[in-house]
């Protein structure tokens, strides 16, 4: 143990660790295992957890260690910081129009067959200048870390030619630079045809003798998606593309069964993608393919949410099949323009047939793993970055149950307390 522990969580009332002896994804029935310690502690030093356990556990880990700073829970739940593995979160404006349309009875091929949905995005990202879509990016994300998020995925996929791609590369390059969270790049040129583009061959020999040569070269991503769906990429191109990124280095993601099957899914499998992502109309063979194997399957149950649909990805089933889930916000303009894990989580449970653990662990640690931060974050145990965030409940399962309100108190990220609401004791229920 060092000399000096620069910080120290006492008081949990519930210390939801997350941690597994398993090595990769939780699956089956250990997804259900919160990991919880009662009267739980945390001991810390440079950024990093040395300690986690009880308080009783902690205390004797670090006997002889000077304690710089204490943070006190009192009863309080403590957990992981959220780990959002599927964001959009680099665009010009939201497109709340499209809601109504939706809910009115458009479909979300109709809207994007009159120009709207990705192709508005696309046109409205390039025509904002760099520095204001990086001011108007970091507010944003900084929202979603008041809620607990300290990790998140952001895609790329709103250029659609090499000149757009690499600003808004670049601008979430700044972000993780310019913001405390960890930031995760995800190079999605593949996120559509371009608006008037006549032949989607062309574009897809541009993806692969250009673009993906161009972001390899500047280094500002580490993985590569491509959305496998009718009337996008069909499962010919999605593997010519996934090819390619292979052979630049780039781990592999795949939007696949959102709208329709195309087998995206098993392709996905088959090429040893890290993750395939959306899943709401998966087929009885493709949670086969994902049954067991590797691939995180990443849902997204705010999708469905904003795109007023009753119809929801089968978590259920794939669970009781074996396959790895993790659970994401789809943070983007128009289908799910919602930044909060805790609703994702919460929408998992009553719509989905999660139980709150399971929810839970899916944001955090499997969710880790759908980015390769497994390693790093998304558990509370030794070795590990000290992210983790205070909810004002005494129970984890507040957090899903009581859906609609932001119940983190205190942030912290590698160590420090990087956002703290003002004056929440004197307002809390916790304790009386």
């Amino acid at each position: 143990m060092p000399e000096t522990v620069d910080l120290m969580l006492l008081g949990a009332g519930q210390l939801v660790t997350c941690r597994s002896g398993e090595k990769g994804p939780r699956r089956g029935k250990n997804l259900a295992d919160p990991g919880l310690v009662k009267d739980g502690a945390l001991a810390v030093s440079d950024g990093r957890i040395i300690a986690a356990g009880t308080e009783d556990e902690v205390r004797m880990a670090i006997a002889g260690s000077e304690v710089v700073s204490t943070i006190y829970a009192d009863g309080r739940v403590v957990m992981p910081g959220w780990v959002d593995p599927h964001t959009h979160a680099v665009f010009a404006g939201y497109r709340a129009d499209e809601y109504e349309a939706r809910i009115r009875g458009d479909s979300y091929l109709e809207i994007d067959g009159r120009g709207g949905g990705i192709k508005r995005s696309v046109r409205e990202l390039r025509e904002t200048g760099e520095d204001r879509l990086f001011e108007i990016s970091r507010r944003r994300i900084l929202k979603m870390l008041e809620q607990g998020v300290t990790t998140i995925e952001i895609k790329s996929g709103y250029g659609l030619d090499l000149e757009s791609e690499m600003k808004q590369l670049r601008v979430i390059g700044r972000l993780a630079a310019g913001t405390p969270l960890d930031v995760v790049a995800t190079f999605m040129g593949a996120h559509h045809k371009p608006p008037g583009e006549k032949d989607g061959g062309k574009y897809v020999d541009i993806l692969i003798g250009e673009m993906i040569p161009a972001v390899a070269d500047a280094g500002l991503a580490r993985y590569i998606d491509v959305f496998c769906e009718k009337g996008v990429f069909d499962v010919d191109e999605t593997r010519r593309i996934l090819e390619a990124g292979a052979r630049y280095g780039f781990g592999l993601k795949v939007h696949s069964d959102e709208i329709y099957a195309l087998g995206g899914t098993e392709l996905a499998v088959e090429m040893g993608a890290v993750s395939v992502e959306h899943l709401t109309n998966v087929t009885p063979a493709g949670i086969a393919a994902l049954s067991g194997s590797p691939t995180i399957a990443v849902l997204l149950p705010s999708t469905s949410f904003g795109l007023a649909s009753r119809h929801y990805a089968p978590a259920r089933e794939m669970i009781d099949s074996d396959v790895a889930v993790a659970l994401s916000t789809d943070f983007n303009p128009g289908s799910a323009p919602s930044h909060s894990m805790p609703l994702a989580v919460s929408i998992a449970c009553s719509q989905m047939g999660m139980v709150p653990a399971e929810a839970i662990v899916a944001a955090t640690f499997n969710a880790a793993c759908a980015v390769g931060m497994e390693n790093e974050v998304g558990s509370l145990e030794a070795d590990k970055k000290a992210d983790f965030v205070i909810y004002d409940v005494e129970d984890y399962r507040e957090i899903p149950s009581r859906a609609g309100e932001n119940h983190a108190v205190v942030v912290v990220k590698e160590g420090s307390v990087v956002w703290e609401l003002h004056g929440y004791r004197e307002r809390s229920e916790v304790g009386l």
